[in-house]
């Protein structure tokens, strides 16, 4: 059994309900972890509290420096962690090693900002007086993360509230813990004190909900479905915690009659199919130009055709299966309502067989699905999955009506060669990161947080930094 992380050390917690962490590939045991409730997590957050003081008063810059080689360290161990985390996500071993790099890339990323974190001055409030606006910590952060990328997702709430001085307790999701657990002892084994990062497992209801409500704990970064996020956000305002919430989206792509065909197409490819299309930032659907429509679907179907599917330990995989048995069921679901609107199913709509891929494994080929109708469950849901719907438009009004047609407003993306007509689209979408002619990749330089029902405060940026601390004023009255 794997414990949770407290203090510097594992834990013990033999009297509670452990909890099976299952390879999505074939269904099999790969660990337990203890169901911790609300006085495991009360010892976490006290550990964390009690830690804070001391790290809060180190200097910015030492903070970076043991936060650097603390990520190091994670990096050296990539080879051990990625297929820990694969075991207990599904994703390929290509993409897991990707996902411990982008979370070191992350805390590396924050580690450069450790002496860009500034206050104020303000002269001449008054006759010999003037002001200073000081930026503290807020203390602990309850950290709760998703099962689609866990140590990304994790990096994004670690880097920007540990090298602001804050405490951080994990909630990892209760199917993926494995992974963020000995990415805590590693960081711990390279320098980072006791308290600082601390990680307990359990499940939303039980430990998350006592994080959430635990009255030591002063903010909550979240990532996950937005009807979640809404439940966090209502227990965070008994205290008036922070909160920073990442939620779902249904992330539109625009291609123009003037747009690179063939770039525009691996971009589809690679953006609707990574990690099995389980992804908040996922294109989700497409809206292609009439005139280009068919030479465009021509050229994504013969992508998506490639793309081999199988457990992500074997070679040359490149979509994983779907993390649980749910997430397939549901989306099923949901392709079932495109076929039954009228779409027309141009790969995929099933699950596949042989290659080695065991039954038990939650496999589903990637699909593509031209013209749903408008109401149908793909076009008006979060599709999170490797299913790709795609219409035709007539001209960019009527694809910015359906793209904005939507509650969610995370990620966009519009491919043209007329950069006048991109910019003046990027200001129109009703999303909070928009790419053009880019793959979506997300910066650490940029703000990233979403719009609408898609969530609440940002992440990445040197913005960020600004939700992991407050401000105070200060009147200074020169002596006289």
């Amino acid at each position: 059994m794997a414990n949770p992380f407290i203090n510097g050390s594992y834990a013990e917690f033999s009297q509670l309900d452990s909890m099976t962490i299952v390879d999505p590939s074939n269904g099999e045991e790969v660990d337990t972890v203890p169901a911790s409730g609300a006085a495991e997590v009360d010892q976490a957050v006290r550990s964390a509290y009690d830690a804070f003081p001391a790290w809060r008063n180190i200097p910015a810059a030492k903070r970076g420096e043991i936060l650097g080689k603390a990520a190091h360290a994670v990096m050296a161990a990539t080879e051990e962690l990625a297929p820990m985390l694969t075991a207990e996500q599904g994703k390929p071993l290509r993409e897991a090693r990707l996902e411990i790099r982008r979370f070191v890339h992350t805390l590396e990323h924050y580690v450069g900002l450790a002496k860009s974190i500034r206050g104020g001055y303000v002269p001449d409030l008054d006759v010999d007086t003037y002001g200073l606006i000081v930026r503290r910590p807020l203390g602990v952060i309850g950290a709760i993360v998703p099962w689609n990328f866990p140590t990304t997702l994790l990096g994004n709430k670690l880097g920007p509230a540990l090298i602001t001085g804050n405490v951080v307790v994990a909630k990892p999701a209760d199917t993926t813990p494995l992974t963020t657990l000995r990415i805590a002892e590693i960081m711990h084994e390279a320098g980072l004190p006791a308290g600082v990062f601390n990680v307990v497992t359990g499940t939303g209801e039980g430990a998350g909900q006592a994080l959430a409500e635990h009255p030591l704990v002063r903010k909550i970064a979240f990532t996950g479905s937005t009807p979640t996020g809404k439940k966090l956000m209502a227990i965070a305002s008994n205290d008036l915690k922070r909160t920073t919430l990442e939620l779902g989206g249904s992330d539109p792509m625009i291609v123009c009659d003037d747009a690179n065909l063939d770039k525009a197409a691996s971009a589809a490819s690679v953006g609707r199919f990574f990690n099995a299309g389980q992804a908040c930032l996922a294109i989700k659907r497409v809206f292609v130009f009439e005139s280009v429509a068919d030479e465009f679907i021509e050229k994504l179907a013969v992508k998506v055709k490639k793309l081999r599917v199988g457990p992500g330990t074997a070679e040359g995989v490149m979509l994983g299966p779907l993390h649980s048995p749910r997430q397939r069921d549901l989306l099923e679901e949901q392709v079932q309502s495109a076929v039954d609107s009228g779409a027309e199913v141009l790969h995929g709509a099933k699950r596949p067989e042989g290659n080695g891929i065991s039954k038990r494994g939650n496999f589903y080929e990637p699909t593509l699905l031209v013209e749903p109708s408008h109401d149908s469950r793909v076009a008006t849901e979060e599709v999170f999955g490797p299913a790709l719907p795609v219409w035709r438009v007539g001209n960019m009004e009527e694809a910015l009506q359906l793209a904005n047609g939507t509650e969610f407003g995370l990620g966009s993306s519009i491919w043209t060669a007329d950069l006048n007509r991109a910019s003046d689209a990027a200001e129109k979408i009703e999303a909070g990161y928009t790419w053009i002619n880019s793959p979506q990749i997300v910066y650490d330089e940029l703000p990233f947080g979403g719009w609408k029902q898609s969530g609440y405060g940002k992440e990445h940026g040197i913005e960020a930094l600004d939700y992991y601390t407050e401000t105070k004023s200060v009147v200074v009255k020169r002596a006289v």
